[in-house]
């Protein structure tokens, strides 16, 4: 057996991360040949990965980054086991390079399409298989989207403190400046969405099916009161339905006397310009 210095395991920790066992018996499998001792930590985690197929990745980390320009935001999730997991160092800085990676991917949307995009050399699928390496968790990307701006707007943006709840909100607006004066209200929105989960963002982007569903329920609950009364009753339940679960018609959260179309509408007069929503979606793990 070749005699592998203690060097030798501690240059294979740096470029791994592993733990020094892990890597001397790498380096004692392999006869001390680095590349493939560090190929053999990366099967390692694959075989973990492979063993751990089943398990719920209920816990993880939610980032979002801009491009410098503000024209481009990417919001991406990463999920682990444990929240203990989730607060690793390593992981944390695995997420980050996830983020950096939603901006330069071959799509807006899809986990997929990041595993194969490279930062710092390093593409990310085999970055995730060293993280798993080293937790001993099942590890992958949740969710992940980008936004770009094709003319005058903002792109909102929200993280909640403890990571696991997220939204972007995209705005057009009819000028530039006026973008940029509704800047802080669009990512208010983004708090918005976060907390109050929004069941669409207008009346016309609800689903036929739960439209149908509420209607239903409506109609049920006031089935014995006149017939010439019930359908009066039911489009007032389904109002009320609407101004619930539809966020331009929900009360904004950071000004309760002001639905949120009326919050950005007023923001976007006052720049002497328009701004509306054009979409939005949040994220949450667990």
């Amino acid at each position: 057996m070749t005699d592998i210095s203690a060097s030798v395991v501690v240059k294979l920790r740096k470029m791994s991360g592993q733990g020094m066992m892990d890597c001397k018996k790498a380096l004692e499998e392999t006869n001390g040949d680095m590349d493939k001792a560090l190929e053999l930590l990366r099967k390692k985690g694959l075989a973990t990965m492979a063993k751990r197929a089943d398990r719920d990745t209920s816990e993880g980390r939610i980032v979002k980054i801009f491009s410098p320009d503000g024209k481009t935001a990417a919001m991406v999730m990463l999920c682990c086991e444990t929240d203990f997991v989730s607060r690793n160092d390593d992981f944390v800085a695995v997420s980050e390079t996830l983020a950096q990676a939603a901006l330069t991917a071959g799509a807006d949307h899809g986990a997929d399409v990041l595993m194969d995009v490279a930062v710092g050399g390093k593409k990310i699928s085999d970055l995730i298989t060293e993280l798993v390496s080293k937790a001993g968790e099942k590890t992958q990307v949740g969710e992940y989207v980008r936004y770009h701006l094709t003319g005058p707007g903002v792109i909102g943006a929200y993280v909640h403190f403890n990571n696991k709840v997220s939204a972007m909100v995209e705005v057009e607006a009819s000028d530039d400046n006026t973008a940029q004066a509704v800047k802080a209200v669009a990512d208010g929105i983004a708090m918005h969405v976060t907390a109050m989960n929004p069941v669409a963002l207008d009346r016309s982007c609800v689903d036929p099916a739960v439209v149908a569903r509420e209607r239903e329920l409506a109609a049920e609950q006031v089935k014995d009161k006149p017939a010439n009364m019930v359908e009066k009753i039911v489009d007032g339940k389904m109002g009320k339905f609407f101004k619930d679960n539809c966020l331009v018609d929900q009360m904004f959260v950071r000004d309760d006397t002001k639905t949120v179309s009326e919050a950005l509408t007023q923001a976007a007069k006052t720049a002497g310009g328009t701004a509306k929503i054009k979409r939005i979606v949040r994220f949450e793990i667990g």
